[in-house]
């Protein structure tokens, strides 16, 4: 599978991290584990599908997806290619009038958003394309042209910073003291911008952080106790449900390098 990274125009900087151009010639099914950013997504061609048990939901052509609770399995068609949005950690709140939050473990199509007009002209032009750069010329501006007032919040962003630099490990008490603020306000403003509490957010971090020293140490005490988790087993359980798989299968599953 090609998975090309772009860097977004200056102007959309502060809203999206990149864009990615994600291909696939052969059918295959894949997981996508929690991240801490909302995802848009455009298939220009071939098809991409959820897979949950047995229940195969094929996604819609052009959707947004919430931050998750866990890991997430995708199967995608033949011939199959997609333009990836994924927004800083604020930045879809300014394209969107609907409650970002409500997207928590949903994969939710953007003709629940936007006229449908719309979208069919945008897919018919991304469909046309003929190359990354000119697929990534038209998402861009049909992103500025939904651009709103930015939203902002320092606040926010202060928060966002602390659980980056504790590595995901630092207690909702502990960091609405260091706000000067209390946890019920802080969690309804991290919501309204992030799209989950700050609480998962930080289990995501965490979870990441761990997840990138995994292959580093034999340790799973010590990435438990470094990771802030009550213990092995409490470390093992979060670990499976993040990426549906235990540790010792999850290293036995990474691509060796």
């Amino acid at each position: 599978m090609r998975y090309d990274v772009f860097i977004p125009c200056d102007r959309l900087k502060p809203y999206v991290k990149q864009f990615v151009i994600s291909e696939g010639n052969d059918a295959q099914t894949y997981r996508v584990l929690p991240g801490t950013s909302l995802v848009m997504g455009f298939q220009y061609q071939g098809r991409i599908a959820t897979v949950l048990g047995t229940t195969t939901r094929p996604l819609a052509k052009a959707g947004i997806t919430g931050i998750q609770n866990g890991v997430r399995i995708f199967k995608n068609e033949p011939a199959t290619g997609s333009v990836l949005v994924v927004f800083t950690e604020t930045g879809a709140a300014s394209f969107l009038n609907n409650p970002i939050h409500e997207l928590v473990g949903e994969s939710v199509g953007l003709d629940n958003f936007l006229n449908c007009a719309l979208l069919t002209t945008l897919a018919d032009r991304l469909a046309e394309a003929r190359t990354d750069q000119s697929r990534i010329h038209l998402i861009e501006q049909f992103l500025l042209s939904r651009l709103q007032t930015p939203k902002s919040d320092a606040l926010v962003s202060a928060a966002i910073q602390q659980i980056y630099l504790t590595k995901g490990t630092i207690r909702m008490t502990a960091l609405a003291d260091k706000l000067c603020i209390s946890q019920s306000p802080l969690e309804k403003r991290f919501r309204r911008l992030v799209g989950t509490s700050p609480k998962k957010f930080a289990s995501i971090v965490r979870m990441q952080q761990a997840i990138s020293t995994l292959s580093t140490t034999d340790s799973l005490t010590d990435i438990s106790i470094e990771s802030g988790y009550f213990d092995q087993a409490h470390f093992i359980n979060s670990f499976k449900i993040f990426t549906g798989l235990t540790p010792t299968e999850f290293l036995q599953n990474m691509p060796k390098t």
